[in-house]
């Protein structure tokens, strides 16, 4: 018996016997109704098989390079994925078995406990957000974003649909790379000193089917989300807030403000950042939009015998339904990350949400202070609230501060020139409860040395 490759148990006799089996006697015959002209004709252009040292070698060397937030580099990197304590307990529930090899919970009768720990989540979800229905999760903040805006269209008969400048640039990306297979079209409203206008907001909704938000914005601004919920509502087109979960402990639910729904990242509610993902996204919505909602909704529901027991409910992708009528295609949902959001909140509880919250405001506060008396720096939307980031003007090349800064062991942000014009300038510094003062001062004497 011959392995062809050391790492696969396929063998030669193997290969022969299945091509017997489908009456060939080559893997060349196998292949004869493709033309000449469309195969490849070589072998692959790869680098030559490394033995399992020499892995185990070049993959410990790639590993070497990354760098802890809070370790060889303090991190104050924030735009929408943050570094947030997580809990041990969080990974004690994500490793049990149960959870963490469980697939789609198709056959509930084998599936209650996943079934039961997604309905928890959109429990924990609905009462977060002031909302009435959760779905299952989606994959991130961005994707849902996209959902909501079909939703919308469904909802409304309409085709238009409202953005602020001042929401994530990722969230408005994806949301106008989803739009032409959606027939939408997207239609942005600028920031004025770091925040929305309603009136401005108000003129651009007409006709609108949703107008989408960002509560604290991209810039970590508190938007006046009350008017802009209500700009929005009055042009019939539905308010959708794109909300930081961990801010909802100090700030108003959407719910709760007129909102039609609440979608978000929920990175960081029990996930690490892990280089950006994967994480999960919620979307949560009033009753009313129930049968519309994308992807899977757990319902809870009594057996033969009477006894409590939960089931995959109002699936809206085209796996269940026709096509046309399908608000989703996404095949999945983040059953396990979602998980460590439940847990992770459950740890927190209502309180701690609250002291949370605070302590990352009140933090943001010094670090405001420092930056200011310190490092002399200007604060770019110095008459708008903000919640765990703001900005400041750096005085040069934003990205040339951050590369400077992570030489002397520090990531000081993230440079908004990236995504805004005229802003080459201006650093997006995120304060979590994961820094302490005395990195704040760090941070501070840092950006004095490189902005001097």
């Amino acid at each position: 018996m011959t392995h062809a490759h050391p790492f696969l148990a396929l063998t030669d006799s193997d290969k022969e016997e299945m091509l017997a089996a489908v009456g060939v006697s080559s893997v060349e015959e196998l292949f004869r109704d493709i033309p000449q002209a469309m195969r490849l004709q070589r072998d692959l252009d790869l680098e030559p098989a490394l033995s399992e040292q020499e892995v185990f070698a070049h993959l410990s060397e790639l590993a070497a390079r990354n760098v802890p937030a809070g370790g060889q580099e303090l991190s104050f990197l924030g735009a929408g994925i943050y570094d947030h304590y997580v809990p041990a307990v969080v990974d004690a529930v994500l490793q049990r078995g149960e959870f963490l090899t469980a697939y789609t919970p198709y056959q509930p009768e084998m599936s209650q406990g996943v079934l039961q720990a997604i309905f928890e989540y959109q429990t924990a979800i609905c009462e977060l957000t002031g909302m009435d229905v959760s779905n299952a999760s989606g994959y991130d903040g961005t994707t849902v974003a996209a959902d909501a805006c079909f939703v919308a269209k469904h909802a409304t008969g309409r085709s238009k649909v409202v953005v602020t400048e001042a929401t994530n640039p990722q969230v408005r990306q994806v949301v106008k790379t989803y739009a032409p297979g959606f027939g939408l079209e997207i239609v942005e409203v600028p920031h004025r000193d770091g925040v929305t206008d309603a009136e401005e907001l108000a003129r651009a909704a007409e006709d609108a089917a949703a107008v989408i938000f960002q509560q604290p914005n991209f810039f970590g601004c508190l938007e006046p989300a009350p008017d802009l919920a209500a700009a929005a509502s009055d042009a019939g087109a539905l308010a959708i807030v794109h909300a930081d979960p961990l801010s909802l402990g100090v700030l108003e639910a959407p719910g709760r403000y007129g909102a039609s729904m609440a979608i978000g990242e929920g990175q960081g509610a029990g996930n690490f950042p892990s280089y950006g993902g994967p994480h999960y996204g919620f979307i949560a919505a009033r009753e009313e939009f129930i049968r519309r909602m994308p992807g899977r909704i757990v319902g809870e529901t009594v057996d033969a015998a009477g006894e409590r027991g939960y089931v995959l409910t109002l699936q809206t992708r085209e796996q269940h339904i026709r096509r046309e009528k399908a608000t989703s295609n996404i095949t999945t949902n983040q059953t396990l990350l979602a998980l460590g959001g439940l847990v992770y909140l459950t740890w927190l509880g209502p309180q701690g949400l609250r002291e949370l919250g605070e302590t990352c405001l009140s933090l943001g506060a010094y670090a405001k202070q420092r930056l200011v008396e310190q490092a002399g720096l200007e604060l770019v939307f110095s008459n708008q609230a903000t919640f765990k980031e703001f900005a400041v003007r750096v005085g040069r090349n934003a990205r040339e501060v951050v590369a400077a800064a992570r030489e002397r062991g520090v990531h000081p942000g993230y440079a908004l020139g990236r995504d805004y014009a005229e802003m080459d300038d201006v650093l997006l510094v995120a304060v979590t409860e994961r820094r302490t003062p005395d990195e704040i001062d760090r941070l501070a004497e840092v950006l004095a040395e490189v902005t001097a």
